[in-house]
């Protein structure tokens, strides 16, 4: 938990400064002195008490002091630092220039966080622009030449602003660094340090993070100045559960993953679920998949225009459809009262990305579940996610198609438990009693059981069997040989060699980047430029070649013109470049 109030630790870079936990006494938002504006816009929205991290944040940035805040997903870290940084922000809606920056990793985050702010200031008149890849940017620099208070923005469109002159940092006095890990991950660390570098001296610098590996320690030591360090945690974790989200992760063959996770859902009965897929083609097939086998399910992925995904949530928070299957760029910042499960149908490649996925649920006191979907061969990938949480994810065995159809009895014995509690049977009863006098009762019943356990979810005989498969025992890799390249916080990393080019995988493309090394490309660069001009996930993204004058870059099939314009639109490394399909020079 954090520190007691009117006491800031200073962060000294060592694990052993984090703050132990301890009770917080019930405190309102007044008591936190926020100015009266503030207190009317979250009286109207009906918040009444501060959260932990609200509460633990909020008096320190009143104050001025810089803060480094780890905290789970969905603890309320956006009003944690929108309202203090509305609270001291002067000159709202007068100047032309931004007061404040935020930096989030993804455009739903963008336009979320936008939307918080605008709400908490609307009475104090603040101006507030979110800025993001996949909009046009002559929009975005029309309404910045207009005025602005606070920008909120993907970090390599914001670069591109500074670079162009439209964003200007002089009168910056707060940036918030938001899921700074998972910006991080996507490749945005140099854009990062960029825009740092080009704000004035003796500004506020807040920086929130789920978790905190060393490369996020690293930005706190060389950007911040003395922090409070705020850490919140729940309370004791039981063996195998985080706090409040059971944990649990099957093992299964590729080829049977779609027929264990309907397994999964029979028996486990979301109320909602949101499915993670890697790619955006996976997305598409298990929505039609699930929706063959009787299920209502959307798809949200990057390909879809805002008006789509709006659409989609709709539905999905009116109870229309129960299941979300979504790629990690698409989900990014969701908050779905109604969900109840997260399930990740492939391992996550880097334990950061793990914990945002299941931060999904368990939030705000609610209880939810998370399951894990794994194949035999990321059995270790399993393992090294339970060693940098430092959680068990207990490796649990499928319901059999036994247990299958016992759980559908159960639930066609509730239904007309509740059927019959109701009462309103008399016109049935003409039925029964015609019947019975040609059979037995007890066999007149059973018939109407069948029906009604039939219509509720098919015929029993449809159940697959799924064989248990066999967990290989993880082989020491000798030096050069394996597949991806790890860093010591376990995130992938592509390889920067350009040998001999091979054909792109079937169902990808290779595109053509006119930078390479000399330019000082590296793959995170790559990645994080289609990331965020492109909107396409850093999952989606193959193979990675770097040369002295080009690079190659591996993405599906279906998004390479959208890759391609994106490229074109916007930058790699601060500059413009030629960007084609290899092999298929531009007119």
């Amino acid at each position: 938990m954090g520190a007691p109030l009117g006491h800031y630790p200073p962060f000294a870079g060592d694990a052993r400064n984090s703050i132990g936990k301890r009770t917080i006494n019930k405190t309102t938002f007044s008591d936190l002195g926020l100015r009266d504006e503030l207190l009317t816009a979250l009286g109207e929205l009906g918040y009444e008490e501060p959260t932990p991290i609200q509460q633990e944040a909020i008096p320190p940035l009143i104050e001025g002091r810089d803060l480094l805040g780890n905290a789970a997903t969905g603890t309320g870290k956006t009003a944690a630092f929108a309202l203090p940084l509305l609270h001291t922000m002067t000159a709202i809606g007068s100047g032309r220039t931004p007061r404040a920056l935020v930096l989030v990793p993804t455009r739903e985050l963008a336009m979320q966080v936008s939307e918080a702010i605008h709400r908490y200031g609307r009475a104090l008149g603040a101006r507030v622009l979110p800025v993001y890849g996949g909009q046009p940017i002559f929009r975005q620099i029309k309404a910045m030449e207009r005025g602005v208070d606070v920008v909120v923005a993907t970090p390599g469109r914001a670069r591109d602003h500074v670079a162009r002159g439209t964003l200007v940092l002089d009168d910056i006095t707060v940036v918030v660094l938001d899921e700074a890990d998972e910006m991080l991950d996507m490749g945005f660390a140099e854009d990062i340090g960029a825009i740092l570098d080009g704000i004035p001296e003796g500004r506020q610098t807040v920086l929130f993070s789920a978790t905190m590996p060393p490369r996020i320690r690293a930005i706190a030591q060389s950007h911040l100045t003395d922090p409070v360090r705020v850490q919140i945690e729940d309370g004791p974790t039981a063996a195998g559960e985080s706090p409040r989200i059971r944990q649990a992760a099957y093992v299964v063959q590729r080829a049977y993953k779609p027929a264990a996770l309907v397994r999964l859902l029979d028996a486990e009965s979301p109320t909602a679920a949101l499915v993670f897929c890697r790619t955006r083609i996976e997305v598409e097939q298990l929505v039609e998949t699930l929706n063959g086998r009787g299920y209502r399910a959307e798809a949200l992925h990057g390909g879809m225009t805002q008006e789509q995904r709006d659409r989609v949530m709709g539905r999905l928070r009116s109870g229309t459809t129960d299941l979300l299957v979504a790629t990690d760029v698409a989900a990014r910042g969701l908050d779905i009262d109604q969900l109840t499960h997260v399930i990740n149908f492939d391992v996550p490649s880097a334990p950061a990305q793990y914990v945002h996925r299941i931060g999904r649920v368990g939030r705000a006191g609610r209880e939810g579940v998370a399951i894990t979907l794994a194949e035999p061969r990321e059995h270790r990938m399993l393992k090294n996610i339970e060693r940098v949480t430092g959680q068990r994810v207990p490796q649990q065995a499928l319901p059999t198609v036994a247990d299958l159809r016992a759980r559908r009895l159960d639930v066609t014995t509730a239904t007309l438990r509740e059927s019959i509690l109701e009462e309103e049977l008399e016109s049935f009863r003409v039925v029964v009693e015609t019947l019975s006098d040609e059979f037995d009762v007890m066999d007149v019943a059973a018939a109407a059981v069948k029906l009604a356990h039939q219509a509720s979810r098919g015929s029993d005989e449809d159940d697959e069997d799924i064989p248990e498969p066999r967990v290989r025992e993880d082989r020491p890799q000798r030096a050069g040989q394996g597949g991806g390249y790890q860093g010591g916080d376990g995130a992938p990393r592509r390889a920067n060699r350009a040998g001999p080019s091979r054909p792109a995988p079937e169902g990808s493309t290779r595109i053509f980047v006119g930078a390479g090394r000399i330019a000082g490309v590296r793959p995170q660069d790559l990645v994080g430029a289609i990331a965020n001009e492109a909107n396409i996930a850093g999952r989606e993204i193959g193979a990675i070649q770097i040369a002295d004058r080009f690079s190659l870059v591996d993405v599906p099939a279906s998004s390479a013109e959208k890759v391609i314009a994106a490229l074109r639109a916007g930058s790699v490394k601060g500059r413009k470049v030629t960007v084609r399909r290899d092999g298929k020079p531009t007119k």
